[in-house]
């Protein structure tokens, strides 16, 4: 389970998948394990496709955490087939992430309905599909993590943008049930990020929390736009401590979607993901 207590130090970094995704699952399993890395964040096609049951074995083997599953959600369809869907396969997702041997779940809560100006309305059909589902997800030991998103993402990804809306949805519910996603490539930019992660860790809220850098000039279609770490304007450091301080002491989640990563050599990759991660990150 991801909720562990991993040591300091170089030990308590998780690679997500997609940072390398040009890497298959074993490549993953045994580049982490070459790193000296322990932890990894998985997404469900790569690992729906390579064969959930086998996924699981491949990381148990290799002595490796798997730290999250992503991703849940996209629950703001005002339509009852398209919610209905939606919840079905958000179970699917809590038992894949049960099977992989994490407790963490993460949500991309879903965009404003085609049409739809409603926030508020979008934001309130996210706490009924928690509702319907942190039963089922608690039952298996798997928490729902709810990830504020970039406010760039509203309109078509994640009506939740800061990490104060993700509590506010999040503390309807038990703590164990539903926590929040502390990611500095989407909190960076609020100045009141510092007082929310205190009010996230007072009530064990931080499910996870995952680490990319801000660059420009953004991408078109800004989604691929996640900078290596200490390439743009995040204090990473400044995010740790706070997270540190708050009482959250497991994995530290690398997650970067950049095609100039996925483009090079993989191994090298990680190796200045490890260096810059001690360097800017630790110390």
């Amino acid at each position: 389970m991801s909720t562990g207590h991993p040591a300091g130090g170089p030990a308590r970094l998780s690679l997500n998948q997609e940072t390398i995704r040009q890497w298959s699952l074993p490549e993953l399993a045994d580049g982490c394990t070459a790193a000296g890395v322990r932890g990894v964040g998985l997404w469900r096609a790569p690992v729906q496709e390579f064969g959930v049951e086998a996924a699981a074995k491949l990381f148990r083997d290799a002595g490796l955490t798997v730290t999250s599953l992503c991703r849940g959600g996209f629950f703001t369809t005002g339509d009852p087939g398209e919610r209905a869907a939606a919840l079905d396969d958000n179970r699917r997702a809590i038992d894949e992430a049960a099977t992989l041997g994490t407790d963490t779940l993460v949500l991309v809560s879903g965009g404003l309905p085609a049409g739809s100006r409603d926030l508020h309305g979008a934001r309130e059909r996210i706490a009924d599909a928690l509702g319907a589902l942190a039963p089922y997800a608690a039952e298996r030991a798997v928490r729902l993590a709810i990830e504020p998103l970039h406010p760039m993402y509203a309109a078509d990804r994640c009506v939740v943008s800061t990490l104060a809306q993700s509590l506010d949805l999040a503390e309807r519910f038990p703590a164990d049930r539903v926590g929040v996603v502390v990611d500095t490539y989407h909190l960076w930019w609020d100045d009141t990020v510092a007082a929310q992660i205190t009010r996230a860790g007072e009530s064990g809220r931080i499910a996870a929390f995952q680490l990319a850098d801000w660059v420009t000039p953004l991408p078109e279609g800004v989604l691929l736009g996640r900078g290596q770490l200490g390439e743009g304007s995040v204090d990473l450091r400044w995010f740790r401590e706070r997270v540190d301080e708050a009482g959250y002491a497991g994995f530290v989640e690398v997650e970067i979607f950049n095609p100039g990563l996925w483009a090079r050599d993989g191994a090298e990759v990680l190796a200045e993901i490890v260096e810059r991660y001690e360097r800017l990150v630790v110390r």
